[in-house]
Parts: C-alpha cells; structure tokens; sequence
C-alpha cells in the first residue's frame, strides 16, 4: 500500500468516526426531546417524524437517486423493512414501554450495552473472530455508559422492554450492513423512513383507532422537528455513512456517547444533572472509543 493510498484510508477512518460521533451526540440529545412527547400517541409520533424527514430527504437525493431502489431484490426490500421495524420503530416504541415501568436509566444502562453485542455479532457474522480491541473498547464504553446512567428502579415488564430496546439497537447497526453499499447512506435514510412511516401509521391505527394522531401542542411540535430534521435526516445519514467508512463495529462505539450526550443536555430542561459520576462515566466511554476504533494502537 502506498503512503498516499495509507494516508486517504487514515482521513477516510477520521471522517467516518467523526460522522458517528456526529450522529450518536445527535441521538442523545433527542433523549432530552422525548421528555415533553409522554402524553403524545406513541405510533402516531412515529409515523409523523419519519414522514416529515423522508419528506426533508427527498429533495437531497438528486435526480435519479431513486433507482437503486428498483434493483434491490425481494430479499434486500425484506432486510429494508426489517430495518424499519425493529431498529427504528421498534426500538423508539420498546424505549417508551420500558419506562412505564423501569426508570430512563434502565433502558440507557443496557442500550448501553449494544457495542458488546455488535462486537461480537456482526463477526460471526462474516464468519471472523472478533477484533480484540473492538471487544475491550465496547466493554469500557459499556461501563462508562451504565456509570453515566446509574441504574434505576424498575420490574420485569420494564427489564424485557429495555432487552428488545437493546435488540432495537444493535438491529438498527446489523440489519443495514448489506444495504450501505448498494444504496448509500442517503438512499437508505430515506427508504427506511418511508417505511418507517407506514409502519407506524399502521400500528397505531391497530393499537389506537382514531387517536392514533392529534395535533402536537407548541412543545409537542418542537420536539418532533427536532427529531426529524436534526436527528433523522442529519443523524442517520451521518450514521449510515460512519458504518460505510468504519464498519459497524467501530461505528456502534460511539453509541456510548448517546448517555453521555442526553446527560450533558438534560440540565437545559431541567430533567437531570451532571456530576462526578456522569464525568467519569464520560471518560470511559471516551477511552473505550478511543481503544476500540485504534486510536490508541501504534503505527
């Protein structure tokens, strides 16, 4: 390998772990967003967020961006939907359920734990052993994120419902491996969320009838435009081209800044505190990150 082609692949590694850091801080912040939507139809939420960002989506593709699309087999437009489901809909909706029973930490603590899990799958996966470093990284961003969480009360509903916000989780990163090179990282935002949509519209009009949707209250609509536009349409495609650029693995490291991130915002609406502990917790999520996507290693 030439010291050029060296040096672009170092700048291409930088870009993408920049742009999942982007994304994850992202996330995080709409933790805060999701304080003010409690008494919103959950489904319907859904479906209004991800219509409005693949509206917001469309007009970035370009012309001709669309036809990818038709050459995508029935078995990839299944691995799409399943995408949609489980990783967006489904994660959102787990969340939301686990914390009627389960305090926010519960849920957080074993999201938390996703860069472990994908570590570990995504090799097997490809059929390779995982990456030592990998695995020590997820396992100190693991750690920084349950001490920036704590752990909270919580019973058996509210543990199964963070378990499937977990599988949410690593869905969203696993299940869109295939589908990144095909159709790049804003193709996939945008098919994803139309069918996230549909999804959700589907099921809150199964689970909820005619109240599935209502008007959102000033506060109601801030927090869904903030969901949508930055953390959709900006977070998922800079997510999506992380994993493109890093892998999945390395990508789903800096899900440990998510904690942090929702810690760093929750003073600004009054819904939590940062201390020592969440501190601490911020530094070793930091230098999991740091071991894992080879930052520390010598050239």
């Amino acid at each position: 390998m030439t010291s050029s082609s060296t040096g672009s692949s170092r700048a291409g590694h930088r870009r993408g772990a920049l742009l999942a850091a982007v994304a994850c801080c992202l996330v995080g912040a709409s933790f805060t967003a999701n304080s003010v939507l409690g008494d919103y139809p959950h489904a319907g939420g859904q479906a209004l967020r991800y219509g409005l960002a693949c509206l917001l989506l469309l007009p970035l593709l370009g012309r001709g961006a669309l036809a990818p699309l038709r050459l995508l087999t029935a078995r990839q437009w299944a691995r799409l939907a399943l995408l949609a489901a489980v990783g967006m809909v489904g994660f959102n909706l787990a969340v939301l359920a686990a914390e009627r029973t389960a305090e926010p930490a519960v849920p957080g603590v074993l999201v938390g734990c996703a860069p472990v899990v994908v570590a570990v799958v995504v090799p097997a996966l490809d059929g390779r052993r995982p990456a030592r470093a990998v695995v020590y990284g997820a396992l100190l961003v693991a750690a920084g994120a349950m001490a920036v969480q704590g752990w909270g009360r919580t019973d058996a509903a509210g543990l199964l419902w963070s378990a499937a916000a977990l599988a949410g989780e690593v869905g969203f990163a696993v299940i869109a491996v295939p589908l990144v090179r095909p159709l790049g990282a804003r193709l996939l935002s945008t098919a994803a969320c139309a069918l996230a949509a549909v999804e959700a519209a589907l099921l809150g009009v199964v689970l909820d009838g005619r109240a599935w949707l209502r008007m959102p209250d000033p506060a109601e609509a801030a927090a869904l435009l903030w969901q949508a536009v930055v953390v959709t349409v900006v977070g998922f495609v800079c997510w999506y081209a992380a994993v493109g650029r890093i892998g999945a693995e390395r990508a789903t490291l800096f899900s440990g800044l998510i904690p942090v991130s929702a810690a760093l915002t929750a003073p600004l609406v009054a819904t939590g505190s940062y201390g020592w502990a969440q501190a601490g917790g911020s530094l070793l999520v930091g230098a999991g990150v740091a071991l894992g996507a080879g930052a520390l290693a010598r050239r």
